[in-house]
């Protein structure tokens, strides 16, 4: 699923460099202010509340709320920032970025799979303040690249990993912001015992977050008691019956 994921978003990137070249983007961008890095060193927790409509997995997983509902839900009850899909594939699309930004002055999460350069350009110039960056589709070279040009765009990255090997790897970069995601990319199973086993091999002077798989309150603190700074959730949150009250939950796990 993943290895058609990528191919699609290839043939969509350049059809987008045909129609928006790069030098279009970059004429037109206001580089950004690091928001997103910021919002997350003041908190001692957080939460990256998802504006995520479907999954490619499940379907339809939110027929009840537009991506700038779910903004506005996660924005009044605690979120740090806000994570919106740009990918087809979850329903989304570039311009739901700016449909965000109307309702919501939280830092925004790019969330897509990111394997040219161009999209880093199309991110800022959309108005993200972060990109999301997954290691298990990108070469070495790559991450170390893509983080180099994300910054001076005045972007943040939050660097995904969802294994040993693949952590190794992104501690031999500048990341500061790396999410552990418990989804296993071969079977697409999800379990927050990943992010458990990994805590070991994680470097104290970065910032580690959670994503996939965290359905609970009880979740949300048994990270955080771990010494995890905070989740990234989508799906338990568009699902649940009280939207502002799971947010409320996971943004304030021990209160």
């Amino acid at each position: 699923m993943l290895n058609k994921i990528v191919a699609d978003r290839r043939q969509t990137v350049t059809l987008s460099k045909q129609q928006r070249p790069i030098n279009a983007l970059e004429r037109d961008i206001r580089p950004r202010q690091f928001l997103f890095g910021k919002a997350i060193a003041e908190m001692g927790w957080l939460l990256i509340a998802e504006c995520k409509l479907a999954s490619p997995a499940k379907g339809r997983l939110c027929e009840t709320y537009s991506v700038s509902e779910l903004a506005k839900i996660y924005s009044n009850n605690g979120a740090t920032a806000l994570s919106v899909h740009t990918s087809p594939h979850f329903c989304g699309e570039l311009e739901d970025i700016a449909k965000v930004r109307e309702v919501s002055r939280l830092p925004i999460l790019r969330k897509d799979f990111i394997i040219d350069e161009y999209q880093l350009y199309e991110a800022c110039w959309a108005g993200a303040d972060a990109v999301l960056l997954i290691a298990a589709i990108l070469t070495d070279e790559q991450l170390v690249r893509f983080q180099k040009i994300a910054y001076s765009l005045g972007m943040d990255c939050l660097v995904e990993v969802h294994d040993a090997e693949e952590l190794i790897r992104v501690q031999k970069t500048p990341a500061q912001l790396i999410g552990i995601n418990n989804r296993n990319l071969k079977t697409f199973v999800t379990d927050i015992e990943n992010t458990f086993s990994l805590l070991a091999n994680c470097d104290t002077d970065r910032i580690f977050i959670s994503e996939s798989g965290i359905a609970t309150k009880q979740d949300a603190s048994r990270l955080k008691r771990a010494g995890i700074r905070g989740v990234l959730v989508g799906e338990s949150l568009v699902k649940a019956v009280d939207i502002a009250g799971r947010t409320r939950e996971m943004a304030y796990p021990d209160g």
